[in-house]
């Protein structure tokens, strides 16, 4: 049996492998190696039915061998961390699942972390600019598009009216968003330079938010909890 974050054979090509985030390890918990754990699936007991999770850049593998319930997080128990020193070790290490191990979406949904990095196109062809997260605040989900012209980004509603087409496969959207909305914010070359924004795992990662920009299936056969265009147009 693999021992705590165990080297896999050819880690280096599973690390260009597409993979999803599905927890993340925070403080450890007591002197018998038990960690805090923060998931991202549907359901969050969910999250040791993956098998083995691997390492963001896939050269390790952790193994949850045990799971329960805690105030606003879980208590984990990986295999062959036995002491509190071991447990510290792996605080704040985000767990991944390869993306071709999650269940196909149903019609009009999609995962997340295939949206992101879509290149937005108006229906015209004019390249717009491309998908770097998204967002819900609470009333649907929103992309977040980073701008050809540069300057801040910018939030479209993910619903037909303003998305009539994604195409997975060709790494496009096709955007029809009302005048004037897909403009920065701010002048540009403001924060132009900064990367997409990190995307949430921890608490500040707005909680409820958290719950729509990272769930992914409770387990391969379950129905995923992903973005689903609304049918209906609006805001979203």
């Amino acid at each position: 049996m693999p021992g705590p974050g165990s080297r896999t054979e050819g880690g280096a090509g599973r690390a260009e492998e597409a993979r999803v985030c599905v927890a993340q390890i925070g403080a450890a918990h007591g002197i018998r190696g038990e960690v805090r754990l923060k998931s991202f699936t549907a359901d969050p007991l969910a999250v040791a039915g993956y098998g083995p999770l691997e390492s963001e850049d896939g050269s390790r593998r952790f193994r949850i061998t045990g799971l329960r319930p805690a105030k606003d997080m879980l208590i984990a128990r990986i295999e062959g961390v036995t002491d509190r020193t071991a447990a510290e070790r792996l605080r704040n290490l985000r767990l991944y699942v390869r993306r071709s191990r999650l269940p196909p979406p149903a019609e009009d949904e999609f995962y997340h972390a295939d949206l992101i990095g879509l290149a937005v196109f108006d229906k015209g062809g004019l390249r717009l600019g491309a998908v770097v997260a998204v967002q819900n605040f609470g009333a649907g989900d929103l992309l977040e598009i980073r701008l050809e012209s540069g300057g801040a980004t910018a939030l479209l509603p993910f619903t037909k009216a303003a998305v009539p087409e994604v195409d997975i496969a060709g790494g496009r959207i096709v955007v029809d968003p009302p005048a004037g909305l897909l403009e920065p914010s701010a002048p540009a070359g403001a924060g132009s330079e900064a990367g997409p924004p990190e995307r949430e795992d921890a608490a500040a990662r707005k909680t409820g938010l958290e719950r729509a920009r990272f769930r992914v299936p409770s387990a391969p056969a379950a129905r995923p909890a992903r973005s689903a265009k609304e049918r209906g147009g609006g805001s979203g």
